[in-house]
């Protein structure tokens, strides 16, 4: 009978009903969600640089009062009569703000045109946001002393629209805005972590069961193709499962928070990189999954030396990471393809340049059919490890026995 589903589900259950999964899986986009949204909270939904003619949205700010002594401010926006309310002194504004009228208010005095100092009077500071809302005086000032011209003040507010674009035959898309390196940034960040996580749970798992004298009695009772087999599936599944959670909570915060994210009309992303990440998801677990199984049917847990082999075996899942400016803005030079070519580091590489996109449509199957080759490679050395004469040995561990065992060497 064929156990491999048995051990599957004995796998998929004990991982995603343990607390430190289910905090990973629901904790990383929520704390994601906090830094995106975190600011946009604090400010009351202010943008780092707002343009010099406010919106509609600017309704939902607070009143504020302001005391022109200088007489700078002749123009103030439609959009924010009755929000920002002239006082004739600081007296007349002071008793509006204990009455409740305004939250905060402003003094210009008689030489700010010499001094550029503005008096911002806010009872309600907070050390997060030190400033307030007071962007919205800058923006006002910088209108009135441009004599009302709009676009001079946005122009000036943000001077440039910076595109950088790669040079070469078939060159990707440029990198026009933040957005344009973040999403290839997070999928890069997204597939390493999970690769990561879920081939470590594999290389734990097995580690565990040497360290307690499990894996023998296994092996006694499950071949070891089968109880090798199921583990890889029940933890394919459950980082599958996470990699869905995160996927699903990403894609919701951005439906709903493309205007406080300032994303760029009619974002959507592409179902293709969707199902590329599922498909180098799978190769990628199947290749570190394989090898970090090995190590911890071979090592146990924490064993002394055994950190040394991770470090080498996790080493070129890192490597495209260094490289993460030049997979995104040059996808199609030479170092990009060369990394999405080589198997171990060809997950990250390859999916960073598709979600920058500008791919040709060749390369991700070839890069993809040799890296299941390399996993089907992989799995074969593994399967080495899992006899009784290599587990049983009783030796401590050692890098080189365990690379030695990999190249079907016996341990000596």
């Amino acid at each position: 009978m064929n156990k491999s589903w048995l051990i599957a589900r004995h796998e998929i259950i004990s991982n995603v009903t343990r607390r430190s999964w289910i905090l990973v899986t629901i904790g990383v986009p929520l704390i994601a969600a906090l830094i995106l949204f975190g600011r946009s909270a604090l400010t009351g939904g202010a943008p780092s640089s707002e343009p010099a003619v406010t919106g509609p949205e600017t309704q939902t700010w607070a009143a504020e009062g302001y005391v022109d002594a200088s007489a700078v401010l002749k123009r103030i926006p439609d959009d924010l009569q009755g929000r920002l309310t002239k006082y004739p002194n600081e007296e007349s504004a002071q008793r509006a703000l204990q009455a409740g009228d305004i939250a905060s208010y402003y003094v210009i005095p008689e030489n700010y045109i010499q001094s550029g100092d503005v008096l911002y009077v806010d009872p309600d500071y907070s050390g997060f946001v030190p400033e307030g809302q007071s962007w919205l005086m800058r923006n006002i000032l910088l209108l009135n002393l441009l004599d009302g011209d709009a676009e001079l003040a946005a122009r000036v507010t943000n001077p440039t629209d910076l595109t950088v674009t790669a040079l070469g035959d078939e060159s990707g898309a440029g990198v026009e805005s933040g957005w344009e390196f973040t999403i290839p940034y997070a999928t890069a960040m997204m597939l390493y972590f999970v690769i990561l996580m879920s081939a470590s749970l594999l290389r734990n798992s097995f580690g565990n069961e040497k360290k307690n004298q499990v894996l023998e009695v296994l092996m006694l009772s499950v071949p070891p193709q089968q109880m090798f087999s199921g583990k890889m599936l029940g933890l394919a599944i459950v980082g599958l499962l996470q990699t869905l959670v995160w996927a699903t909570i990403g894609y919701g915060l951005l439906s709903v928070g493309g205007q406080a994210l300032s994303l760029p009309p009619g974002f959507a992303l592409p179902p293709s990189l969707i199902l590329w990440t599922v498909v180098y998801f799978v190769l990628g677990y199947l290749f570190y999954a394989t090898l970090l199984s090995g190590l911890g049917a071979l090592s146990g847990p924490n064993e002394m030396g055994s950190s040394s082999a991770d470090i080498v075996v996790i080493w070129p899942l890192i490597i495209p990471l260094f490289f993460i400016w030049m997979l995104i803005e040059q996808p199609n030079g030479w170092v990009a393809i060369a990394l999405s070519f080589l198997p171990p580091t060809a997950p990250i590489a390859m999916m960073t340049r598709l979600a920058a996109g500008g791919v040709p449509w060749w390369q991700p199957l070839l890069s993809a059919a040799l890296m299941l080759l390399t996993a089907y490679v992989a799995l074969r050395a593994v399967s080495q490890v899992f006899r009784a004469q290599v587990l049983l040995t009783g030796r401590p561990f050692s890098v080189r026995e365990y690379f030695a065992v990999l190249l079907g060497q016996s341990p000596a």
